[in-house]
C-alpha cells in the first residue's frame, strides 16, 4: 500500500509581523493546521524590540501573532495550543493579564516555562498552533 502524499506546506508571511531573524518560517500552514514560530516583541516596521515593560512586549507579540493568523485566514479563536517562554516567572501574572484580552471563550491549551535567555534580550516569547 502506498502512503498518502504529504500535506502541502505553505509558508505564511505578512508585513504585519516581523520577518524571521533566523533560518525558519514565521508560520507554516500544513493542511488545516497553522504552526506559528515563537514571536518576541519586535516591531514589524523597525525590527527592534519594543521599549517598555513585559506587558508592552506581550501586546506586541500577540499583535504580531494576530497578523500571522490573519494572513492564514484565521484568528485567535482558531488557536488550540500556545507556549509561553518567560525570562522571569514573576512576569506570569502581568503576561496573563494581556494574554486574556486576546482569547475569548475556550482558551487554548497552554504551558508556560521560565527560560534563561530569549533572543534579543526579550522578556517573553509566545508560539502557538491554530486549526481551521
Amino acid at each position: 500500500m502506498t502512503p498518502p502524499p504529504p500535506s502541502r506546506r505553505e509558508r505564511i508571511k505578512t508585513p504585519g509581523a516581523p520577518a524571521p531573524i533566523g533560518p525558519y518560517s514565521s508560520a507554516l500552514l500544513v493542511g488545516e493546521t497553522l504552526y506559528c514560530s515563537g514571536q518576541i516583541g519586535l516591531d514589524p516596521e523597525t525590527g527592534e524590540l519594543v521599549e517598555g515593560d513585559v506587558q508592552e512586549e506581550t501586546t506586541r507579540i500577540l499583535d504580531n501573532i494576530g497578523a500571522v493568523l490573519r494572513a492564514a485566514d484565521m484568528d485567535f479563536d482558531h488557536v488550540v495550543q500556545a507556549t509561553l517562554f518567560l525570562r522571569d516567572m514573576d512576569d506570569y501574572a502581568p503576561v496573563n493579564e494581556v494574554y486574556a484580552r486576546y482569547f475569548s471563550g475556550a482558551a487554548p491549551a497552554r504551558e508556560a516555562l521560565e527560560v534563561g535567555k530569549l533572543p534579543r534580550g526579550a522578556s517573553v516569547e509566545i508560539s502557538c498552533i491554530a486549526v481551521r
